[in-house]
C-alpha cells in the first residue's frame, strides 16, 4: 500500500513504473494532467536514494509542466520521466531503447525530450522505438533561450531598461545555459557564467565574451539578473536573502526551493519570472509543431514575454509573489477545460 499512499500524497494523476531486468532499466513516469491534451515533459536521469525520491521529483516536475503548458497556451498537459542512473549495473543504450518502446506503447499520450542527465545518445536510443521523443537538442535549447530572453526583457522594461548592457549571471553552461548565454550576448547583455565543469564555462566565455565565475559565487554576483539554467531548487530562502540582483529569470525547472524563497524575493522587491513561463520555449516548439500543427512557433514564444509582464504587473498590484500569480493563472486555464 505504500506506493499507493505515496502517489496520493503527491497528488499524481498517473504513475507508471518501468523495469526491465535485461537492460537494467528502472524508470518512473508521472502524468499530471491531460485536460488540455497529451502530456509533455522531459526525461531526466540521475542517482536517487530510493523509488520515493524518484516519484517525488517526477511528480513535482510534472505539475510544473502542466502549469507551463497552460501558461504557454498549448494543447497539452504535463508529465515527467525520471530514469535511475545505475552506474555499472545497467546497459544504458539498451535501457533507453526499451524506454522508447514503453513511450511508444502509450500511443502519443506522452511527448518527451531531454532533461538533466539525459544526453543526445540517450535520446537517439529512445527515438529508435518512439516517434514521440524530440531529440533535436540544439533547436529546443535555442527556443528555450528565446523564451528566457523575452521574459528577461519584460523585467528590464519595468526598470526602463532593455537587454543591451544588462548584467546577467548565467548558472549552468550545458546545452540550454549555453544557448541562453549566446542569445543574451547577441542582444548586448554583459555576462558572467559558471558551470561545475570548467571547460563548458570556458567554452561559453570564448563564444560570448563572458566572465567566468566560480560556481559557488555565481548566484550572488553583483549583476542585474541571475539566470539559473541547470538544476532546480537552487534558490532557497537563504540564497534569496543574499541575492544582489534585482531579477531572477532562468531556464532551470523549479528554480525556487520552497514557497518561502518566493516570499523572500517578493519582500526584497526582486522581480521573478517563474520558470513555468521563462523556460517554456522547448515545449512550445515540440508540442506546437508535433501536436498543434503550427508551422511557426515564434508568436507563442514571443507571447511568453507578454505573459511574464502580466504576471509581474499583477503581482505588484496585488502585493503577491509572482509564483503565486502564475500558478493561479495556470489553474484558471486548466479549470476552464
Amino acid at each position: 500500500m505504500e506506493l499507493f499512499e505515496l502517489a496520493e500524497t503527491l497528488e499524481a494523476g498517473r504513475v507508471l513504473l518501468w523495469s526491465d531486468p535485461v537492460s537494467g532499466l528502472r524508470a518512473v513516469a508521472v502524468i499530471d494532467d491531460l485536460r488540455l491534451g497529451p502530456a509533455a515533459g522531459g526525461t531526466r536521469t540521475g542517482r536517487y536514494l530510493d523509488l520515493a525520491a524518484m516519484m517525488r521529483e517526477a511528480a513535482g516536475l510534472a505539475r510544473a509542466m502542466s502549469h507551463k503548458c497552460a501558461l504557454a497556451g498549448l494543447a497539452a498537459g504535463g508529465c515527467k520521466i525520471v530514469v535511475l542512473d545505475r552506474g555499472e549495473a545497467w546497459d544504458r543504450p539498451a535501457a533507453f531503447r526499451r524506454l522508447g518502446r514503453h513511450v511508444a506503447e502509450l500511443g502519443g499520450l506522452i511527448h518527451t525530450a531531454g532533461d538533466l542527465g539525459t544526453g543526445p545518445e540517450d535520446l537517439a536510443a529512445m527515438r529508435t522505438g518512439a516517434p514521440f521523443v524530440h531529440a533535436d537538442e540544439t533547436r529546443l535549447a535555442e527556443r528555450v533561450a528565446d523564451g528566457v530572453a523575452v521574459c528577461m526583457e519584460a523585467c528590464a522594461e519595468r526598470r526602463d531598461r532593455g537587454l543591451y548592457g544588462l548584467a546577467v549571471a548565467v548558472q549552468g553552461c550545458g546545452a540550454i545555459g549555453a544557448a541562453v548565454a549566446r542569445r543574451l550576448a547577441a542582444s548586448g547583455a554583459r555576462l558572467s557564467v559558471s558551470d561545475l565543469r570548467p571547460e563548458r564555462a570556458a567554452a561559453v566565455a570564448r563564444d560570448t565574451g563572458a566572465e567566468v565565475v566560480a560556481p559557488e559565487r555565481i548566484l550572488e554576483a553583483a549583476v542585474d539578473v541571475v539566470a539559473p539554467c541547470a538544476r532546480g531548487g537552487v534558490i532557497d530562502e537563504a540564497v534569496a536573502g543574499r541575492l544582489r540582483a534585482w531579477a531572477v529569470v532562468g531556464a532551470a525547472n523549479n528554480i525556487l526551493a520552497s514557497p518561502s524563497a518566493a516570499v523572500c524575493l517578493h519582500a526584497r522587491a526582486i522581480l521573478h519570472v517563474p520558470d513555468a513561463i521563462a523556460s517554456a520555449g522547448a515545449v512550445i516548439e515540440g508540442i506546437g509543431k508535433e501536436v498543434m500543427g503550427l508551422v511557426d512557433t515564434g508568436p507563442l514564444i514571443a507571447r511568453l514575454g507578454v505573459t511574464a509582464g502580466e504576471v509581474l504587473d499583477e503581482a505588484a498590484a496585488e502585493d503577491l509573489p509572482e509564483s503565486l500569480v502564475a500558478a493561479r493563472k495556470a489553474r484558471d486555464r486548466l479549470a476552464s477545460c
